[in-house]
């Protein structure tokens, strides 16, 4: 089983004058939600058998993804959280956001049975 690294699987140069170069994926701005490809699924793995519904796909600012995700889990009555360019929502609300997200004009798909 092989380990990745951050520095894109350089671990040592032998050229004394080598400087690594990071590509830096810096977004300036979040696309429209109709350019938005986000995927809906349940997720019960690493919570006790708890049930949770996961958002994932979001390209964007941080910001406008934790602007999302509040506004997901009030409209669902829940609590939840943003975490990993994902947004959680405790419990199984797979339709109704679904239905939030396109009304707001995002694409979406759904994940699983």
């Amino acid at each position: 089983m092989s380990k990745k690294n951050s520095t894109g699987g350089i671990m040592y140069s032998t050229n004394p004058d080598f400087e690594f170069q990071q590509e830096s994926k810096e977004i300036s701005s979040t696309p429209a939600n109709n350019q938005q490809d986000l995927r809906v699924q349940l997720d019960k793995k690493q919570r006790a058998g708890k049930a949770v519904t996961l958002i994932t796909g979001f390209v964007g600012l941080g910001s406008d993804l934790l602007d999302l995700g509040k506004k997901l889990k009030s409209k669902c009555g829940v609590g939840g959280t943003v975490k990993d360019g994902e947004i959680i929502i405790q419990g199984d609300f797979r339709e109704k956001i679904i239905q939030i997200l396109q009304s707001e004009g995002y694409k979406v798909k759904r994940i699983g049975g």
